[in-house]
């Protein structure tokens, strides 16, 4: 298990200072960059999320990602926000259907707009688009180097040898090889397939089954960002997007909640197959 975030604090200062975040929980607090630089190596990840309005994918991708990260046993604070947000307005009712049809929670959700201090703050940031990923680095250029979209960096982890996971496997499930759920008259998985026990749809034990070692998450984004090159670029690159749903028909969102599902899925059987 990753060790807790500053673990010399006392557990109610820690808690006053993350604004009442727990492991695995949406981080709303924005602490100094400074505090940031000087965390342990074994620290609780901090992940961010981002799409334009902060009101359907981002918001979707945290919730599910924080569930899978939850029921595989992975300790991380997962929050959200957009580029351009419309800020203080909750998830669309479209996506907070479909998140809670994936087997997650879209309750008090409140679109926030993209900070410099927010993307300081993370270990990852993951984005909708390759525009939201250059979007981020122009704010913050250092986050280049663990700043991806979430369908590149899942791509990346299940190319990975050294994450553990078995590329076949997991590339299997990923969007751009076959999509979880495209039809609109299919209803959308109902259930988080980390939640159930047994075999994930990679074929990942399920996280109670066994205890793991601790990761140095910074060192594991490290790793990942290094094989950047080494893999080709899928063809076409829009591919490593997410595509946006707002305004769009329900076939759109649905295509949307069945990538980010099948990302968040194979970035968290990594994480766990790496020993986080």
């Amino acid at each position: 298990m990753i060790a807790p975030l500053h673990p010399d604090r006392p557990a109610a200062a820690r808690a006053r200072s993350e604004s009442g975040a727990s492991a695995v929980s949406g981080a709303r607090s924005e602490p100094g960059a400074a505090a940031a630089s000087q965390r342990p190596a074994l620290h609780t990840p901090r992940i961010l999320i981002v799409c334009t309005g902060n009101i359907c994918r981002s918001p979707l991708a945290e919730q599910l990602l924080r569930e899978n990260l939850r029921a595989a046993g992975i300790d991380a604070v997962v929050s959200s926000a957009g580029t351009h947000a419309m800020i203080g307005s909750a998830m669309t009712p479209e996506a907070a259907a479909l998140s809670s049809q994936y087997g997650a929670s879209s309750t008090q959700h409140v679109a926030r707009q993209l900070t410099e201090q927010l993307i300081a703050d993370a270990d990852l940031v993951l984005t909708a688009t390759r525009d939201h990923r250059r979007e981020v680095v122009t704010l913050l250029p250092k986050a280049t180097r663990y700043t991806f979209t979430l369908n590149q960096f899942a791509r990346l982890v299940a190319a990975n040898p050294t994450s553990g996971t078995d590329s076949a496997q997991s590339i299997a499930t990923h969007p751009f090889v076959e999509p979880v759920n495209t039809d609109p008259q299919v209803e959308p998985v109902g259930t988080n397939p980390l939640v159930e026990p047994a075999e994930t749809a990679i074929g990942l034990p399920h996280a109670a089954s066994a205890s793991r070692p601790s990761l140095d998450f910074t060192a594991f984004i490290a790793e990942v960002a290094s094989t950047r090159g080494l893999h080709p670029s899928p063809n076409p690159p829009t591919l490593d997007d997410v595509d946006d749903p707002y305004r769009q028909s329900a076939a759109v969102y649905a295509r949307a909640a069945a990538a980010i599902n099948a990302s968040v899925t194979t970035i968290t059987a990594a994480l766990v197959a790496a020993g986080a």
